[in-house]
């Protein structure tokens, strides 16, 4: 028994090396079969199976890339490694079958897992070829039912019989997917983070540019390049990256604009900003992943929209009315948030009247500030008891 235990655990580091090297030597592209020559040598190493492939025309492109027909052709040679050890044992046929069976077993769940989990978290693959990864692993999970009826070939015995134990392998294929799923949401929303930094915002800036800032312009477009290639992904995880990262983006944005460190912003880099956030709101509008319910991606962008309309609306006579009510325009903008942003805007306001008189007007919409920051940070700390109803006099002020 201990002879052929290490006798399995030999061949489990030999196909270990093995599979290393076929995903090293993969190109993480989808076949292509130039003629019939080539169809023929795919069906001799992979049962793939499709409605109408056999009548389409040359070249033919398959879903897969080679490292799938290669891990197939691989697991029936380690099966038959299996079997001819076992010659030598004198075993019965149920013997066999469960010997091979308990080898394929851990030769997936073990040795053909690990190399899967290595493969996924290489630095090296890209969005792309993860995305083939779990087309790959998707036929390969599907191929399953062919490994057993290999065995069963072989051995004589069926899968239920009494001493005959199922083969795992669906299980193993649908853990490296999970794990490649969350390798892309990963490298996706890692790879928004370096479009960001290069984010250059003047938030001092006097007049807005009039366009949207080139380094989102590039990110949507990368983003609609990359929402192209999972079309090939199921639905649920394309639908699962598109929404994540359009919260990332959103994200990002709201931790810009109330960054601690910026100590100053003008209306006019709001407005620069509100042409940043509504390039965002016409990507998500434009459905770059199929099958949202209206409106669903839009909401990730709901409470940049909301700050943005409270702001250059000047709108606070509602917001404070209406603090507190599911009904209120401005739902999603919580107190801190406004009060943040609103100490940038006084502090601009406050630097750039130092040097000059107030007019009448300058000083009413200095009130209507400081009566809104007070406010704010009586909500903010809890010092208020009731929410204000009544529109005070300040507040029904001009815009600024």
């Amino acid at each position: 028994m201990e002879m052929r235990d290490s006798y399995g655990e030999i061949l489990l580091k030999h196909w270990s090396k093995k599979f290393s090297d076929i995903f090293d030597e993969d190109n993480y592209t989808a076949m292509v079969l130039e003629d019939n020559g080539e169809v023929q040598a795919l069906f001799e190493t992979f049962p793939y199976e499709s409605p109408g492939f056999e009548n389409e025309k040359f070249p033919r492109k398959l879903p897969f890339s080679l490292f799938v027909p290669r891990i197939f052709t691989e697991m029936k040679r380690f099966i038959l490694s299996c079997l001819k050890y076992c010659e030598d044992l004198h075993l019965s046929s149920t013997e066999v079958d469960d010997m091979i069976r308990k080898s394929t077993n851990l030769l997936l769940t073990r040795t053909l897992a690990s190399s899967l989990q290595t493969l996924v978290q290489k630095p090296s693959l890209g969005l792309t070829e993860l995305v083939q990864i779990i087309v790959n692993t998707t036929h390969l999970e599907n191929s399953c039912h062919h490994i057993e009826d290999f065995v069963h070939s072989i051995t004589g015995v069926r899968v239920g019989s009494a001493h005959s134990a199922k083969l795992v392998g669906v299980s193993t294929f649908k853990d490296a997917r999970n794990g490649t799923e969350a390798q892309i949401y990963s490298k996706l929303n890692s790879k928004i983070d370096e479009f960001f930094e290069l984010a250059e915002y003047d938030w001092g800036v006097k007049e807005p540019q009039g366009r949207a800032s080139r380094y989102l312009l590039d990110l949507i477009a990368f983003l609609q390049h990359n929402f192209e290639v999972f079309t090939n992904l199921p639905s649920k995880v394309a639908q699962t990256a598109c929404m994540s990262a359009c919260r990332h983006i959103s994200s990002s944005l709201m931790e810009l604009i109330v960054d601690k460190d910026i100590k100053i912003v003008t209306m006019a880099a709001l407005q620069q900003f509100n042409l940043d956030v509504m390039q965002c709101e016409l990507f998500a509008n434009s459905e770059p992943v199929p099958g949202f319910r209206d409106g669903a991606l839009q909401m990730s962008f709901v409470e940049l929209r909301q700050l943005l309309d409270l702001f250059l609306s000047w709108d606070w006579s509602s917001y404070l009315a209406d603090y507190g009510s599911g009904s209120s325009k401005y739902l999603r903008v919580s107190p801190g948030t406004a009060l943040a942003l609103l100490e940038k805007i006084k502090e601009e306001r406050g630097h750039r009247n130092i040097f000059t008189s107030l007019s009448k007007q300058e000083r009413e919409k200095k009130k209507l500030l400081e009566t809104v920051v007070r406010q704010l940070r009586g909500i903010v700390n809890g010092q208020m008891t009731s929410t204000p109803r009544k529109r005070s006099r300040f507040l029904s002020a001009s815009k600024s």
